[in-house]
């Protein structure tokens, strides 16, 4: 009888000791945490620089595509006639990007530049032969 008692309250003060975290596995949790967060945070920032790069070249092509369509009606990308004049500014769908319409006779330079900082690319550019650059430090290929 004895013997079962102390059983039972040994198994009584097991069960009490082992509630709740010890101070080195709560460290642990949280070391993980941090370098989990440390890997995960610069890779969603570029993502979201990619995505809004994405925006500027979108505005960019399609401003492009409607100097062409105005150079096939009018012979000139600076007809008084096109929807696109020069000097215009076009900004795109949710403000990211504002693209710089460059306009003459026979050609055409559009400048896409960021809302926010981008020291990849900096301003995209496309011109009227469909040459692409980039003011940033980065690669054309990497930026378009």
């Amino acid at each position: 009888m004895i013997t079962a008692i102390r059983k039972d309250a040994t198994q009584r003060s097991m069960r009490f000791a082992q509630k709740g975290f010890t101070l080195i596995e709560l460290m642990i949790a949280v070391a993980i945490l941090a370098i989990i967060l440390g890997i995960a945070i610069p890779s969603y920032q570029q993502w979201v620089i990619e995505t809004n790069r994405a925006e500027g070249k979108a505005v960019t092509m399609q401003t492009a595509q409607t100097l062409e369509r105005c150079f096939t009606r009018f012979s000139s990308y600076a007809d008084a006639n096109c929807s696109i004049q020069n000097n215009d500014m076009i900004t795109s769908e949710n403000d990211r990007y504002t693209v710089t319409v460059v306009t003459a006779a026979n050609t055409f330079n559009l400048t896409a530049a960021p809302a926010r900082a981008d020291p990849e690319c900096g301003s995209l550019t496309l011109d009227h032969r469909g040459q692409r650059g980039e003011s940033g430090t980065g690669e054309v290929d990497d930026c378009w």
